[in-house]
This record gives structure tokens, C-alpha cells and sequence, in this order.
């Protein structure tokens, strides 16, 4: 099979090499790729900054969409040419994935294969990071930075459906209109004015109870500024920093809390816990349409390196998804 992979060069070049598929363990499942998607961790694993966790291929890719190809021999829920999609810790980049048959998703009838591969990486990041990590409920206020990120628009709907008033920044005034298009309730473009003055005077100084931060650092003491009595900041990036300065004395006194959160090295238990989850709560919303993923644009697998170049400019609006095969 086809695979993209890493070169271990001063560029850290993208190849397109030959790779034997691989052998199914028990309780797995051969997905036939059709489609996978870019993620940011595809750029910094690209770097040398994120490595796959223990035991993954180095292909990139943390999603795919396709139809089953093969079971392993105690797999008894999917057929052979069952439309699935899925969370990976590596491997989407390539034409056959070998899948853990718990962490299978049933593509629902009404999407194709290219929708499906935006789901799995950045809705599952919203709903563990929104609700399984920051606790949101119904009637209170959440931060989502990036807005026009594909983990923002998926927040964005996610806590829209769960009754949250929305505020959310970005960094043009268009990606600010598409985020409200969404459901935000406050756009703020980080750009042009400071996203903690105006949530302080929106909110008549009341703040907010949730925020959910890919930025870290640089962003950290606005956040103790605007967290209301037991909030949450959850960290889900670092694009702003890896350290900062914090003030004790505002935690202790509001009783909040910082909670660090990453997806990709959880343990198979964890993901297949959260994968559960995610089917009870989040796949029937797409199911039946009241939420979708976001697609911008959609790129070859043989061109993932003009696709890279395109998400690192932050030129996207949601998600941009590599084709496989047609």
C-alpha cells in the first residue's frame, strides 16, 4: 500500500513510499482509507515535536474514513464493506489502516466518506476537553479560542447544543462571522482588540466558567482574570507559550482549576471509554444533522504537503481533508 511518511532530512520532507498493509490483531479491524484530515499534531509530529505514541507507525494521520476490508478473528459488530471512521494514534496518511474494532464509528447514511474523516480528531477533542475535562453545563459561559479552527467549529456547535452562551476568538473578521454563523453568541478578533477587556465588559465584569485554550502561555493571566469562582482553563495547545507566570493567590481565592489535556497519548481503555461516550452523546446530533463537520477544502493524499502548507498559514476555516481514493 501507499503510505506518507517523514523524511529524516533538514526539511522533514513528506514521502510517498510502499508499505505492506498491516496484519490485524484479534480485535481489530483493515479499514480501506477513502479519506483522512489534517491536523495541527500532523504538522508538529512533522517537526520532530510530537512524536507517535509507543507502538504506532510513524505514517501521519489521526483519522480515517473508509469501509471495512478485513475483521480480525473475535471482531463480531462489522461486516466487510461497513462505512466507518475512526479515531487513530497514527497511520491515517496511508491507503489501509489497522483500527481497534471499539474505536469504529458507523459513517451515518446521509455523509460521505470526505465528511466523515473531519469528524473524529477535532470532535472528539471538543467533547472530551468541553465536557468530560471542563465540566460545561447548560447556562454557562465558555471561551473557545481558535474559533475557526476545526477543533473551534466543532466546539462551537457542541456547546451551542448543550446551551452555553458561546464567546470565541479568531483572527480575521470573516472566520469571526462564519463562527457566529455557528452559533457563537461574541466573536472577538484577537487581532485587533483584547479578547479579556471585552469579556470582562460584555459580562459586566462576571467573566466566564469554562475556556478551552490551544494558545498556553501568553494567554494565561488573561485567563485568571476572566474565570468566574470554579472555572476551568483547559489547556489543549501551546501556541502561545510553554510557561508562564501564575497567580496562586487568584486560583486559591476563585477555587479554579487548570486542567492539561491531550487525546493522542491516552491509553486504547481510555479512547474506547471516550469513543462510547462520544456514541451516546455527540453521534446521534450528527446523525440527524443538527450538527456537522466543517470541511474547507479537501486535497490528494499525494499533494499533504501543499495541504500542511495551507493549515499552517491559517488559511482554513474548519477542516481540510486529504483524498485517498475516490
Amino acid at each position: 500500500m501507499k503510505a506518507i511518511l517523514v523524511q529524516d532530512d533538514d526539511a522533514r520532507t513528506l514521502a510517498t513510499v510502499d508499505m505492506p498493509e498491516p496484519t490485524l490483531a484479534s480485535d481489530q479491524v483493515l479499514v480501506t482509507a477513502h479519506a483522512t484530515a489534517v491536523n495541527r499534531a500532523d504538522l508538529l509530529q512533522r517537526r520532530g515535536l510530537y512524536p507517535p505514541p509507543p507502538g504506532e507507525s510513524g505514517v501521519l494521520g489521526l483519522e480515517v474514513a473508509g469501509a471495512v476490508a478485513a475483521v480480525g478473528s473475535a471482531v463480531t459488530e462489522w461486516r466487510v464493506g461497513d462505512r466507518v471512521c475512526a479515531l487513530l494514534g497514527s497511520g491515517g496518511y496511508a491507503e489501509a489502516v489497522a483500527v481497534p474494532a471499539g474505536m469504529l464509528l458507523r459513517i451515518p447514511d446521509a455523509l460521505d466518506f470526505v465528511q466523515a474523516a473531519a469528524i473524529p480528531e477535532v470532535f472528539y477533542t471538543a467533547f472530551l476537553n468541553l465536557f468530560l475535562e471542563g465540566g460545561l453545563v447548560a447556562g454557562e459561559r465558555v471561551l473557545i479560542h481558535a474559533g475557526g479552527s476545526g477543533v473551534g467549529t466543532a466546539a462551537i456547535q457542541l456547546a451551542r447544543e448543550a446551551g452555553a452562551e458561546v464567546y470565541v476568538t479568531a483572527g480575521t473578521d470573516d472566520k469571526i462571522a462564519r463562527c457566529l454563523a455557528l452559533g457563537a453568541h461574541v466573536g472577538i478578533n484577537y487581532k485587533n482588540e483584547d479578547f479579556a477587556e471585552r469579556i470582562t465588559a460584555l459580562t459586566d465584569k462576571q467573566g466566564i466558567d469554562v475556556a478551552l485554550d490551544c494558545i498556553g502561555g501568553s494567554y494565561l493571566a488573561s485567563h485568571m482574570k476572566i474565570l468566574r469562582p470554579k472555572g476551568r482553563l483547559v489547556l489543549i495547545g501551546l501556541m502561545g507559550g510553554l510557561s508562564a507566570e501564575i497567580n496562586l493567590a487568584a486560583m486559591v481565592q476563585k477555587r479554579l482549576r487548570v486542567i492539561g489535556s491531550t487525546l493522542r497519548s491516552r491509553s486504547l481503555d481510555e479512547k474506547l471509554a471516550i469513543t462510547r461516550a462520544f456514541k451516546e452523546r455527540v453521534l446521534p446530533l450528527i446523525e440527524s444533522g443538527v450538527i456537522r463537520a466543517v470541511v474547507d477544502r479537501t486535497f490528494p493524499l499525494s499533494e499533504a504537503d501543499a495541504a500542511h502548507a495551507y493549515v499552517g498559514a491559517n488559511e482554513n476555516f474548519g477542516k481540510v481533508v486529504l483524498i485517498v481514493r475516490s
